[in-house]
């Protein structure tokens, strides 16, 4: 059966026409999918500001602000792969609707939460529901936008609300709790969650289903053991530091799950994640940038933002607004990227991008140990820029070398590493500020280990990114068969 076929429906506006299909095919779907995911990794950054206020109104310890904070990301990562595998067993769509009910539920249990550990159980399970969005939410942008040019464009949108999300959050998050109070850091979600919840079931078609796919409980177990004990382990080295005992035993513990994890699926009849997957050059390598460029972006937010404030002495709200040339400059770089890749490829654009975030990490570092905050304007921007511009033909990348009944183990796949990345960047910058002799010097080390990961995701881009011919061909391939 065409993939383009089983999708389509009536939204032909001119048969024989594709172009004029496309082109006329709604953008709702786009706008659901989005708002579904800007309130997933919206709510991995607005909580930051809000933390201290939390502590006091209900009286928690800084071990229980530690678990309010982390238990949503821990969760998060540790669930994508099975959410994938759910999406692509049972429908995505039927998963992503499922995800935005348990998020939106649980949000509306946090802002009314009367204790910590009751806001703590919420968190997790909002990082559940999380979990549930995420896979399904690339899966049904390649499945409402078949046509290359048009999925690009989606996808182009869909990584600026990542960028979008994660900048905005302590700027957000500083105007509600200075505001209106922490509670709506919560709230808020409720109004995005029903909308996208509704424009979801009414404007995106339902999704084939692999019912023969069976479930690999186990696979799936050391999946979430490999991931939760590596992540955990990361949040807690930017606290304890990497030789603490509670960390190598987290990673060891996620080593073993993984090595559980590669014996089991050679043994498996139906892997969790198939071999061939796997085998793809494309596939692993573009998974691979992911990590990387999330290591760099979300590692700069996360030092910077203790820089300005710890250093600078800004507040939550300021600091918000230091951040924002970060973050102007990702929904225009998504845009211009997918435009683009429709002449170019999309090789280019993600070796560039690369290149441009590195040279901006890379001239924070040589700003100096103190540098006045004009001279950080351009270095943030390229950041934020070439981080955005990539991010598009990663993601092309990824879908387009996965069949479409592995949609959502794919997305679930990029969207994993891709959380690893932006814990170790966090963790590492971390570390690197609490042990350097001056926060000036932690930052600069930060800042040019950042820059490092661009270029290694560069190199990476040259070697494992189709050039515009091959992923013309693969996308062919991949877009019409199931």
């Amino acid at each position: 059966m065409a993939f383009a076929e089983s999708v389509g429906g009536g939204a032909s506006a001119s048969p024989g026409h594709p172009g004029r299909r496309y082109r006329a095919r709604s953008l709702v779907p786009l706008l659901a999918v989005c708002a579904g995911y800007f309130m997933v990794i919206l709510d991995v950054t607005v909580i930051s500001v809000a933390v201290p206020v939390i502590g006091r109104e209900l009286s928690a310890s800084v071990t229980g602000l530690q678990w309010i904070t982390d238990g949503y990301t821990l969760v998060f990562a540790g669930f994508l792969l099975m959410g994938g595998a759910l999406g692509d067993r049972l429908g995505n769509r039927r998963i992503f609707c499922t995800g935005v009910v348990v998020f939106t539920a649980s949000s509306a249990a946090c802002a009314l939460a009367p204790s910590a550990p009751f806001l703590t159980a919420a968190r997790l399970v909002e990082g559940l529901g999380a979990a549930m969005i995420v896979p399904g939410s690339l899966a049904l942008l390649r499945q409402a936008y078949p046509d290359p040019a048009a999925r690009s464009r989606a996808f182009g949108l869909w990584g600026a609300m990542a960028g979008i999300a994660a900048s905005a959050g302590p700027l957000l998050g500083g105007l509600l709790v200075s505001t209106v109070g922490w509670r709506w850091v919560f709230l808020i979600n409720l109004p995005v969650g029903i909308a996208c919840l509704v424009l979801t079931l009414r404007h995106v078609e339902p999704s084939s289903r692999l019912v023969s796919r069976a479930f690999d409980w186990p696979a799936q177990s050391a999946v979430v053991t490999a991931v939760a004990s590596v992540t955990a382990a990361l949040n807690e080295a930017g606290r304890r530091g990497w030789t603490a005992p509670v960390v190598l035993a987290g990673v060891s513990l996620s080593v073993l799950a993984a090595a559980a994890f590669v014996i089991r699926e050679r043994l498996a009849a139906s892997p969790a994640v198939p071999l061939n997957l796997l085998g793809s050059r494309a596939l692993v390598g573009a998974t691979a940038i992911g990590l990387l460029f999330n290591f760099g972006f979300y590692g700069m937010v996360f030092t910077a933002s203790l820089y300005f404030q710890h250093q600078r002495g800004f507040s939550a709200l300021d600091t918000g607004l230091a951040l924002l040339p970060a973050v102007a400059m990702t929904m225009f770089a998504s845009v211009l990227s997918a435009r683009l890749t429709r002449r170019t490829g999309d090789r280019p654009l993600v070796i560039v991008g690369m290149l441009l975030a590195a040279t901006g990490l890379a001239g924070w570092t040589m700003a100096g140990a103190d540098p006045a905050y004009p001279l950080l304007i351009a270095p943030m921007m390229a950041t934020g820029f070439g981080t955005s511009f990539a991010l598009t033909g990663t993601t092309s990348t990824v879908m387009g070398a996965a069949p479409p009944a592995y949609a959502g183990t794919a997305s679930a796949l990029f969207n994993t590493t891709r959380q690893v990345g932006s814990a170790t960047g966090v963790a590492l910058g971390g570390t690197l500020l609490a042990t350097a002799a001056t926060y000036g010097q932690g930052i600069r080390v930060s800042m040019g280990i950042g820059a490092l990961a661009y270029l290694t995701a560069a190199g990476l881009a040259w070697r494992c990114v189709p050039p515009k011919s091959e992923h013309d061909a693969h996308g062919a391939e991949t877009g019409t068969e199931h």
